[in-house]
């Protein structure tokens, strides 16, 4: 006799079909406007066990095998010898979906712990040797873009960090070139949502595997600032996607670097061009709508 799927079944088969679709589309989109891959890359993609990442190999995958230009995928875990890590579970799962890979072992847990004071924050050190190793992996391998699961909340959350505490208006671009040119640096995920992303890994089975390290540290200031972004979220709808507008939008000339922009000259004249191209510091639009509603 033949089954017959249940409506609730059907429903959730057409919302996973949705949320894919989403985010191929998404990564899409990242790919073209920064030109994030091309033709005969061959991309490294850092897979740490978390749903970023395991989300992050997986759309790439599928766009691999519909994009109009040839790469190749390489998936990269760096083992850092964190008690109880489950050494097998990575390697098992990409020979199953017939995935290149290279497991890279190296003590940096023993070190960020011996360095770093109780109470203080790990992941500065911690990326910064992860960083080194992952540059040292993709030079081996004649890698030519190094791919990291950053998404859209990292990327927003990292700007709030800079802005209310280091001063400076800065992000994670979807694209770097390291200080030395040798390496480019992509984040396919710029547009992803989080919340996404875990739905995805849930729907997918990912075998999700945590970091003791930057997951034991739940007082950190971009805790703080990803609770705000997620309160704004639910009472301010569409806030966030307009932030994230904000930073492909930029007006210099609206800003006060004077190493990027030369206010000392311009002349007396309002109407000198360079500085009238910025437009209007309050767009018209926005001079009747309330600032901060509700807040």
């Amino acid at each position: 006799m033949q089954m017959v799927r249940r409506p609730e079944s059907r429903k959730q088969a057409y919302e996973a079909n949705k949320l894919a679709k989403r985010l191929r589309r998404q990564v899409g989109q990242a790919i073209a406007d920064f030109k994030l891959i091309e033709a005969g890359d061959r991309v490294m993609v850092c897979l740490s066990g978390g749903k970023d990442s395991h989300g992050l190999l997986d759309v790439l995958l599928a766009l691999r095998a519909k994009a109009p230009v040839p790469f190749d995928l390489i998936a990269v875990n760096l083992d850092q010898k964190q008690p109880g890590f489950p050494t097998q579970v990575l390697p098992e799962y990409l020979a199953r979906r017939g995935v290149a890979y290279r497991i890279v072992e190296q003590d940096t847990y023993s070190v960020v712990k011996r360095v770093v004071p109780q109470g203080k924050t790990m992941c500065a050190l911690c990326s910064r040797m992860r960083r080194g190793v992952l540059y040292r992996v993709a030079g081996e391998l004649g890698a030519t873009k190094i791919a990291l699961g950053h998404h859209r909340d990292d990327i927003l959350a990292t700007f709030f960090l800079n802005l209310f505490y280091g001063g400076k208006l800065k992000a994670m671009p979807a694209k770097l070139v390291s200080d030395d040119r040798r390496h480019v640096v992509i984040r396919p995920l710029a547009y992803v949502r989080e919340d996404d992303l875990a739905a995805y890994a849930e729907q997918r089975h990912f075998p999700i595997i945590p970091c003791s390290l930057c997951g034991s540290q739940n007082t950190l200031q971009r805790q703080v600032v990803r609770a705000m972004l997620r309160e704004w979220e639910k009472r301010h709808p569409g806030r966030i996607e307009s932030i994230l507008r904000a930073l492909s939008d930029v007006r210099l000339s609206h800003l006060m670097d004077r190493n990027l922009f030369d206010f000392a000259g311009l002349g007396s004249n309002v109407d000198t061009p360079a500085q009238g191209s910025g437009g209007p510091a309050i767009d018209p639009e926005m001079l009747g709508a309330p600032l901060f509603a509700e807040d």
